[in-house]
């Protein structure tokens, strides 16, 4: 059980005390250093966590895998992390990384290529594809 202390330090202290969830994971969310733009959302554990840290390469959890997996292994397109930071209650995590061509496995820049429309319509935005990912992810 959380106290008002432990509340106090993960909000106001300077120790990385990372509130995972009940699977054991935080929310991360990867934009372009340069630009700001939203590249894509991925979950870390603390083993994802630790290895983004020491390598300064962006590592993630896959909740449909569930394996760990370095950015770009498969594909070479690489996350160089400039900055992380935490939230305020330490259970989200922001990079902002040098992308190395595309971020999101469907071939585009960005994991955010739709746009919401009235009527619950999907509209593509920014949705060129940059490589054949059948090509790249052969299975």
């Amino acid at each position: 059980m959380s106290t008002s202390a432990d509340t106090d330090e993960r909000e106001e202290g300077l120790e990385l005390k990372p509130k995972f969830d009940a699977s054991g994971l935080l929310t991360c969310v990867a934009t372009d250093a340069a630009t700001g733009e939203v590249l894509m959302v991925a979950h870390m554990n603390d083993e994802a966590l630790r290895k983004t840290i020491a390598s300064r390469e962006a590592w993630y959890f896959s909740r449909a895998r569930n394996v760990l997996w370095r950015k770009g292994e498969t594909s070479g397109h690489t996350q160089r992390v400039v900055e992380m930071r935490v939230d305020c209650d330490q259970d989200a995590v922001w990079l902002r990384v040098e992308q190395k061509h595309a971020a999101c496995h469907t071939g585009r820049r960005s994991c955010f290529y739709r746009k919401v429309e009235a009527g619950d319509q999907l509209s593509f935005v920014d949705a060129d594809k940059m490589f054949d990912p059948h090509a790249v992810y052969r299975k």
